[in-house]
């Protein structure tokens, strides 16, 4: 019988389970954590020494979070609650601090007894739980703790000295409790297979894996952390990075046509008809590309650039030049709203020449074509035999595009717009579309940094477009802090009227649509003091819509837009914005990408602390695209010192996409890189930090690239191999195959 390897074998088992099921089960459920292997490279967040304490200033808002410090007051105050209408009610309120800060831990009714035996001034202890506000003060309800009491044979340098390590916790699993089984499991680590070559491993002087393993969760000393982190950083970037080479190997052997426009054709005659010349970044990105489109095996590249940069012009000129070669293009928008947007935008842009097969259409003219799931039945009959006749060169649509009834005549190239919105299954059937793979350009307004488009994109090339035409205007952005300052609230609906009375227009943006139905489940359970102390729910647009028109905006046309009203009824409202009849447009992020109303020169974003850093840049975008300058107002409540507030403040101090992207990426972390979440806690990246390992990254994708072309199999690299197949599961594969 087959023994199963030591790491692979799983931490809940029916006979014998490596660890108690009640652990095993928190660890399946709300860690992801299923084998002892799994176990194991669950690293430590960061450890805490003993004579050292934690910066309780810096610690974020609604997160689980551990620290370690000492007790400087315990309070019992006794209060009449309806529980406790005698005035019996108990609530122990404790006092820590750490030289740094200090913080409120509170506990209530029977829960005060334990800890007001124990938490006795000038106790030290770890503290865990959920960070909340309650009158503008940050505390723990109900934090678990654990005494930190030393060994009385420990000498105090020694016990002072001693690392803890502090692991990704949960509120059903206390960072304690998972490093007493990590403890259990660790002798395992010996048996660790070592994904790294030897040559590459020794070459670069790095510990063995089983050390790695041994020296991250039971370091000595802080040397034995930053060997460990050395090597871990090292496995990550490298099978990352040879999944990525292993997939540009592979598109590298497939066969496309190559697209090379005419020398008289469609292209020279839109560039003539151009009232501007391109930038210097254009014109360079646009050889970048046609030198793709001219090879026999299908590009597949990144085009990201600032919002306003022009990449739409772009990738029109692209489309025209494989029209000009006799093939077709699409165009693929994540919404309705855009879809329609780009097919108005490049109508426009090529006047006669998009009117192929009509009277007064230009010679070389082609037809462009709209594609979405809203169409009526006679006009989406007469798109789709268009395409299959190849009487259309250029169609533009939203995911409409992909279903089984679309055929082209001979589809030669397919530009994504706002990657990130698509589901991989929904690329690869437009992929599927055409005789032969299609080139593929994919576009994005979400500026990458340069390692994180290698990490992430790592089998596209990469053009950026990082300079704005001329015309653009400046954008001042200011954060209105509501709960300090109310006033500036009053303030900014003043400079909105101001705006409208100028002959201009604005947009107030909204996290939340309003007409959700309340769960009633929600609301009929019982609070806890941690929910007693959460946040409200995000503004909403329906209601901020109605606030506003009947008070600080009163007179003005107020109109609202988001993604559940029917498409005739967005497109309807989006026509009277752009003319001009609607004054102030109340909208959720349906806004964010693509919409162009240059007249439009003020932004208002409500509860702008709950968007991420690279939507608030794309939103701003919006504005300030005429010849007038935008204004942005960020509204919040947030506290001045929160993270939140940090953010605002980044966003308003910069218009530098990139910058910014690189700052929401050290708040953020990755997301998993490979997964589709391109943000966020789920991270498959355990210690590699993308823009803190720079280097290691590039240096990652070297080896790799040259351990691939030696051996794309792997054949004589087996354990790189088993690495391989850990880190793309089945989901993960499908993902990096399809692109």
């Amino acid at each position: 019988m087959d023994l199963v390897p030591a790491l692979e074998e799983p931490l809940r088992q029916p006979l014998k389970s490596v660890l108690g099921p009640a652990t095993a089960k928190v660890m399946a459920e709300h860690l992801g954590l299923l084998t002892v292997g799994d176990l194991l490279h669950h690293y430590p967040r960061r450890y805490e020494e003993r004579g050292q304490l934690t910066h309780l200033a810096d610690l974020p808002m609604d997160e689980h979070v551990t620290v370690v410090a000492q007790v400087a007051d315990a309070r019992l105050h006794t209060f009449a609650s309806a529980k406790a209408p005698r005035g019996k009610g108990q609530r122990l309120e404790v006092t820590i601090t750490d030289g740094s800060g200090r913080l409120q831990l509170v506990f209530f009714g029977a829960g005060v007894h334990k800890p007001h035996k124990e938490l006795l001034p000038g106790t030290r202890a770890m503290f865990a739980g959920k960070v909340s506000v309650f009158n503008r003060r940050l505390q723990l309800a109900h934090p678990a703790y654990e005494l930190l009491r030393g060994d009385p044979e420990e000498s105090v340098e020694t016990w002072a000295g001693a690392l803890i390590p502090i692991y990704p916790a949960t509120a059903k699993l206390e960072s304690w409790k998972i490093g007493k089984a990590i403890q259990t499991v660790l002798p395992t680590a010996q048996e660790a297979v070592d994904p790294l070559p030897d040559t590459l491993r020794e070459g670069r002087g790095l510990v063995p894996l089983p050390e790695a393993l041994l020296k991250i969760h039971r370091p000595h000393t802080k040397a034995d952390v930053e060997d460990a982190r050395s090597r871990l950083k090292w496995d990550e970037a490298f099978v990352l990075q040879v999944a990525l080479a292993r997939r540009r190997h592979a598109d590298a052997q497939l066969p496309a046509v190559p697209r090379k426009p005419a020398p008289d054709g469609l292209l020279t005659a839109f560039d003539a008809r151009l009232p501007f010349t391109l930038t210097d970044g254009q014109q360079r990105v646009s050889r970048e590309i046609f030198d793709d489109l001219a090879t026999d095996h299908p590009m597949h590249r990144l085009l990201q650039g600032e919002v306003g940069s022009g990449k739409t012009l772009v990738a029109l000129r692209a489309m025209l030049a494989v029209v000009d070669a006799g093939g077709q293009a699409a165009m693929l928008a994540p919404t309705e709203v855009l879809a329609q947007q780009h097919h108005r935008s490049v109508v426009e842009m090529m006047g006669e020449l998009a009117e192929g097969g009509m009277l007064g259409g230009a010679e070389q003219a082609t037809k462009v074509v709209l594609l979405t799931g809203s169409m009526g039945a006679a006009a989406r009959r007469h798109a789709l035999l268009d395409l299959t006749t190849g009487e259309a060169g250029i169609v533009i649509g939203t995911h409409a595009l992909i279903e089984d009834k679309v055929q082209f005549h001979d589809l030669g190239l397919v530009v994504v717009d706002e990657q990130h919105r698509f589901g991989v299954e929904q690329r690869d059937a437009l992929r599927g579309k055409g005789k032969q793979p299609p080139h593929l350009l994919v576009m994005t307004a979400t500026p990458i940094p340069r390692t994180v488009a290698m990490t992430v994109f790592g089998d596209l090339e990469t053009s950026v477009l990082d300079q704005l035409p001329a015309g653009r205007s400046p954008i001042a952005s200011h954060v209105v802090p509501v709960a300090d300052k109310p006033h500036f609230l009053s303030r900014a609906w003043e400079r909105v009227r101001e705006e409208v009375e100028n002959g201009h227009q604005a947009y107030v943006v909204c996290p939340r649509i309003g007409d959700e139905e309340d769960d009633p489940k929600k609301s009929a359970r019982k609070k806890s003091p941690e929910d007693e102390a959460e946040k409200r729910p995000p503004l909403a647009v329906l209601d901020v819509a109605d606030q506003l028109a009947k008070g600080p905006l009163q007179g003005l046309r107020v109109e609202v837009l988001h993604g559940r009203m029917h498409p005739d009824d967005k497109d309807a409202v989006m026509r009277r914005f752009a003319a001009g009849e609607t004054h102030v447009l109340v909208a959720t992020t349906v806004i964010e990408v693509g919409v162009n109303v240059p007249n439009a020169t003020a932004m208002v974003i409500m509860d702008a602390d709950r968007f991420g850093v690279s939507q608030l840049h794309q939103l701003r975008g919006r504005v300030g695209r005429g010849s007038a300058p935008g204004l942005c107002l960020l509204v919040t409540e947030m506290p001045e010192a929160s993270p939140a507030r940090q953010r605002l403040n980044a966003v308003a101090s910069t218009l530098d996409g990139f910058e910014l992207s690189r700052i929401d990426l050290e708040q953020r972390r990755e997301g998993d890189v490979l997964g589709q979440a391109q943000s966020g806690a789920r991270t498959s990246l355990k210690v590699l930090a993308v823009i803190e390992d720079e280097e290691i990254i590039a240096e990652a994708r070297q080896e790799a690239t040259a351990v691939v072309a030696d051996d794309p199999e792997l054949t004589r690299l087996p354990a790189l191999r088993t690495a391989l197949d850990a880190l793309l599961d089945e989901e993960r594969e499908q993902y990096l195959e399809k692109g």
